[in-house]
C-alpha cells in the first residue's frame, strides 16, 4: 500500500478539477476532491452557462420585432418575467451540478464537503480532517474584483447579477471586458437601460482592435449608452438595496442614475486562504500558482491548472490542462497543450468569435501581413428592421500565406469561428481558403469569398 492516503487530492470542484479528478480515477488512481460550493465552478453555476442561457433570453426582444417582416403578427402584449427566467436556470444549474456529482461517483473518487487548506508537499486539510496525498492538484478558479471606489459595496458582481431577485431599470455596468459586454447586452436586452463606462478608449482591448470598435457601434444602436476613458469616482446611496436609487459619479463629472452597478473589471486567482506560501509555493504578485510546462509549481508534488495559474481563462483550456497532468501522473504523458490558436466567443449582442493572432500581434511577429475585411448585412435582417450587421476580418501572412488570425462579430459567431480554428490548428493558407467551396446563403460563406485585400 501507499504510504498515502490518495495518489491525488485535487482541491476545487469546477471544470478542471473535476476533470482531473474523474479520469485519474478511472485510470485506477486513488483521488479525493474538496469542494465547500456547487460542484461545476464558476463556468456552471456563476459563468459561461447561465450567461448564455440568460443570452438567449434577451435575444428574443430583437427576434419578436423581426418577426413582422416575415410576416408574423404577436397579438397581445409582450412581457418577460425575471422570476422565470432566473428560476428555469436555477433548475438546469442543479440538473448540472447533479451530473458533475454522479461523473465522480462513476469515477470512484472520494467527495469531501468543506474548505482545503495545504499544509505541506503532501498534506491537506479540509475542515479539520487530514488527508494526505502523492499529488496535489489545485483548481481554485478565480473571484470577480471590486474596484476600490468610496461606495463600492452598493455595487455588485458577476457573481452576484445571477442572483438578483429583480431586473433593474436602470444599470451602470463598469468595465469594457468579455463580461461586461455580455452581461450588458443581456440587461439591454431584457430591457433594462443600460450605461457601459470603460477607462480606456475601446472595448475588448486584448482583442483585434477592430472587433471592439464595430461592437461599441452595434451596442449604442441598440440602445446602450457607451462612456469611455472615464470610470466610477464614487457610488452614493441612502441604504444598500437591488431597487434602491444609486448616484454613480464618473470621474469626466458627470452623475448616473441607477438601481444595478455592476463591476466587471477582472478576476483573482482564489489562493489568498489555501495555505500555499506556508507550504513553500511561489505566487505571483496577483496570487496566481507559478506553474512550469508540466503544470507543477516549485513544490513538484503541487500542481495547479485553471484560473489559478492565471495563463488562458477559459473552461475548454482549464479542461485540456487537467487531461496533461493526468496524462503525465498516470498514463504515458502523451499529452500536451499549445495555447496558440485557441478560438473563443463572446456573447455580447451581437457574438464574437476570434481565433489566432490580431493584427497588431501578426505585425509584430511575421512583419508583412495582408488584411481582408467585410461589413455587411446578414441575409437574415433584410425583411426586419434590424439594423444589425456582420463584420468578418482574416489576418494572413504575406510571405507564406498562412490565415493567422480569423475575426468575426455577428450572429452565431462563435459557432463559424469552431470550424475556421481546426483550420488555422491546420496551418491553412489563404489559397486554400479561396479553394473552399463556400454554404450558399450563409455568413459564413463570406470567410471564403474574400478576395481583395484591404492592406
Amino acid at each position: 500500500m501507499s504510504q498515502y492516503d490518495y495518489d491525488l487530492y485535487t482541491i476545487g470542484g469546477g471544470s478542471g478539477g473535476v476533470r482531473a479528478a474523474r479520469f485519474a480515477g478511472q485510470a485506477g488512481a486513488r483521488v479525493g476532491l474538496a469542494e465547500k460550493g456547487d460542484l461545476g465552478g464558476t463556468c456552471v453555476n456563476v459563468g459561461c452557462i447561465p450567461k448564455k442561457l440568460m443570452s438567449y433570453s434577451a435575444h428574443f426582444h430583437s427576434y419578436f420585432a423581426d418577426a413582422a417582416g416575415y410576416g408574423w403578427t404577436l397579438d397581445g402584449e409582450q412581457r418577460f418575467d425575471w422570476a422565470t427566467l432566473i428560476a428555469n436556470k436555477d433548475r438546469e444549474i442543479t440538473h448540472l451540478n447533479g451530473i458533475y456529482q454522479r461523473l465522480l461517483d462513476g469515477a470512484k473518487v472520494d467527495l469531501h464537503r468543506g474548505f482545503a487548506t495545504v499544509e505541506d508537499a503532501h498534506t491537506v486539510n479540509v475542515d479539520g480532517k487530514r488527508f494526505t496525498a502523492k499529488h496535489i492538484l489545485v483548481a481554485t478558479g478565480g473571484h470577480p474584483d471590486k474596484p476600490d471606489v468610496p461606495g463600492k459595496d452598493f455595487g455588485i458582481t458577476s457573481d452576484d447579477f445571477f442572483h438578483l431577485k429583480t431586473l433593474p431599470k436602470r444599470a451602470v455596468v463598469l468595465g469594457g471586458g468579455y463580461i461586461a459586454v455580455e452581461l450588458a447586452s443581456i440587461l439591454n436586452g431584457l430591457g433594462s437601460e443600460v450605461t457601459l463606462v470603460y477607462r480606456r478608449e475601446r472595448l475588448l482591448r486584448t482583442m483585434d482592435a477592430d472587433l471592439g470598435v464595430f461592437l461599441a457601434d452595434e451596442m449604442a444602436k441598440k440602445g446602450i449608452k457607451l462612456v469611455f476613458d472615464a470610470t466610477i469616482a464614487a457610488i452614493e446611496a441612502p441604504q444598500a438595496g437591488e431597487q434602491v436609487t444609486k448616484n454613480v459619479r464618473l470621474t469626466n463629472g458627470d452623475t448616473l442614475q441607477a438601481e444595478c452597478v455592476l463591476f466587471a473589471t477582472g478576476r483573482t486567482p482564489n489562493t489568498g486562504k489555501l495555505g500555499l506560501e506556508k507550504a513553500g509555493v511561489v505566487l505571483e504578485k496577483n496570487g496566481a500558482i507559478r506553474v512550469n510546462e508540466h503544470f507543477e509549481s516549485n513544490v513538484p508534488s503541487i500542481l495547479a491548472v485553471g484560473d489559478v495559474i492565471d495563463r488562458v481563462a477559459l473552461t475548454p483550456v482549464a479542461l485540456a490542462e487537467a487531461m496533461v497532468v493526468v496524462a503525465r501522473l498516470f498514463g504515458k504523458g502523451e499529452r500536451s497543450i499549445s495555447y496558440k490558436n485557441i478560438p473563443t466567443a463572446v456573447f455580447s449582442h451581437p457574438n464574437i468569435g476570434t481565433v489566432g493572432l490580431t493584427e497588431e500581434e501578426a505585425c509584430k511577429e511575421v512583419g508583412e501581413v495582408k488584411i481582408f475585411k467585410t461589413d455587411f448585412k446578414p441575409l437574415k435582417n433584410t425583411l426586419s428592421r434590424n439594423t444589425e450587421r456582420t463584420f468578418m476580418k482574416l489576418v494572413v501572412d504575406a510571405k507564406s500565406d498562412r490565415v493567422l488570425g480569423v475575426h468575426m462579430v455577428g450572429g452565431d459567431a462563435g459557432e463559424i469561428i469552431q470550424g475556421f480554428a481546426v483550420a488555422l490548428q491546420c496551418g491553412a493558407t489563404k489559397a486554400q481558403f479561396d479553394m473552399t467551396i463556400g454554404i450558399h446563403p450563409t455568413s459564413a460563406e463570406e470567410f471564403v469569398t474574400m478576395r481583395t485585400p484591404v492592406a
